[in-house]
């Protein structure tokens, strides 16, 4: 019979490891647009818990991506010309509302635009206790 319990007790920790959802940071949606013709290298904001960097190379223009960045990230793409130079122009919106341009010219030109998003609201769990007036 105590043989039994054991056996059901075990049985029940390995059957009861259900695994606890990880919270899920908070995004809003970024568009960038770059205009212009050959290639360029383009580096962007992209989702991620810490919002890191993609980098694509040779990338032919004009270029379009909308991603989902994590409140509290600044948005940011930065074009650069190759060495046939040329012009190209970045454009940043943030929920569809245009946020920056910025235009690069000549070989190797550089150019940035960049935004702000708000901080993520605080969890209900911060707020528990404090009264609002």
């Amino acid at each position: 019979m105590l043989l039994a319990a054991c056996a059901g007790l075990v049985a029940y920790g390995v059957l009861d490891t259900t695994e606890k959802p990880t919270p899920r940071t908070p995004t809003a949606a970024v568009t960038y647009e770059i205009e212009g013709k050959g290639t360029a290298d383009i580096t962007y904001q992209a989702r991620s818990e810490s919002g890191d960097a993609v980098v694509a190379h040779d990338i032919t223009l004009p270029w379009k991506k909308t991603v989902n960045v994590p409140l509290g990230k600044a948005p940011l793409v930065t074009i650069t010309l190759g060495e046939q130079g040329g012009r190209a122009s970045c454009q940043l919106a943030v929920r569809g509302r245009h946020v920056q341009t910025a235009t690069a010219f000549g070989r190797f030109g550089r150019a940035t635009c960049q935004g702000e998003l708000p901080s993520p609201e605080p969890s209900d769990a911060s707020t528990v206790g404090v009264e609002s007036n």
